[in-house]
């Protein structure tokens, strides 16, 4: 039997591959919560559109992907619904009937907005789909009325538009949708292999279905301390990607950057004991991933879109029985 208390989670299908970003900022505290409640783990391909709008034909694919990502991850989709924005056609009209009675103001305060607005060109070329973003957030949220939404605490802030888009229609046209919480997990934020933040954009993200010597490669050209030129001199490990990544993957994180910092061990120890943790986190991971097929993650889609759209229909309905327009 499935926990009767919700949770909404979803990432964008801009790019095909998450990345061990998006598994230590996310996806792992996701598996985790499945033990206590119901996980809608949503691929968010409309959403993708806000920035990939002028040549979406990648969405599709990529979305397919992601699932696998999903699942691969540790996700579960007997228990918890993976499915596709899309594939649940209300998410659609209650994004339409919010939009109605959200004040345009609340909308151009949202700091994402023109953190975005960058990434396709500036505000002359900014379509409709990024100004309403957070509706959509807000429809794709409210929908299933969840107990909370996971989140990490730099992102949590973002999250109070759609409260705040509840509330008002609560306010205008009666109680349909309960608050929700912030679920902040202790995600660990691992930095790309250059020391920047991970991103598809920058180059140096380590994907979870890249291959172990794909993962190596990278994990050997990675930033480290440099002014460590020589095995003897002291490396700086809270500056260093390697031991980064040692500190998350490494049972004996502890000892390498002690030893790394009294300049007892080099740069080519800490990467080759870092590229064997990493791929042997991964190795399971890959294993999985390499089950779903086509047609299986087709089925796993369709079944989890179908539980969607039984809770997302009902609450359609209330929705329009609230506002007078049944």
């Amino acid at each position: 039997m499935k926990p009767s208390k919700r949770i909404l989670s979803g990432m964008r299908s801009t790019n095909p591959r998450l990345h061990i970003g998006n598994y230590e900022g996310a996806l792992r505290n996701w598996v985790k919560l499945q033990s206590e409640y119901t996980v809608f783990a949503m691929v968010a391909d409309w959403h993708a559109l806000t920035t990939m709008f002028a040549d979406p034909k990648e969405i599709a694919k990529n979305s397919r992907e992601v699932a696998k990502d999903f699942i691969a991850g540790g996700i579960d989709p007997s228990i918890s619904p993976v499915f596709i924005q899309s594939h649940v056609k209300e998410h659609a009209e209650l994004h339409l009937l919010l939009s109605m009675a959200t004040p345009l103001g609340w909308l151009e305060r949202v700091p994402t907005f023109k953190e975005k607005q960058q990434d396709i060109g500036g505000a002359e070329r900014s379509p409709y789909g990024l100004l309403g973003y957070p509706v959509l957030q807000s429809a794709d949220i409210l929908m299933y009325k969840p107990y909370g939404v996971p989140v990490g605490k730099d992102q949590a802030p973002h999250l109070e538009i759609s409260r705040e888009i509840g509330r008002r229609f609560n306010h205008l046209y009666g109680d349909v949708f309960p608050e929700f919480v912030n679920i902040i997990g202790d995600e660990a934020v691992l930095p790309g292999t250059d020391m920047r933040k991970m991103s598809k954009s920058y180059d140096n993200c380590i994907y979870i279905n890249e291959s172990p010597d794909e993962t190596a490669k990278k994990i050997k050209s990675a930033f480290t301390t440099p002014t460590k030129i020589k095995l003897s001199d002291p490396g700086i490990p809270e500056g260093c990607a390697v031991c980064q990544y040692l500190r998350i993957y490494s049972a004996n994180w502890e000892q390498q950057w002690d030893e790394d910092r009294q300049g007892l061990r080099g740069c080519s120890q800490n990467k080759k004991e870092c590229i064997e943790a990493v791929n042997e986190f991964l190795r399971p991971f890959r294993e999985k991933r390499a089950e779903l097929d086509n047609d299986t993650i087709e089925d796993i889609l369709t079944r989890g879109a179908t539980e969607a759209r039984t809770v997302a229909q009902q609450t359609m309905q209330e929705v329009r029985e609230a506002m007078g327009i049944w």
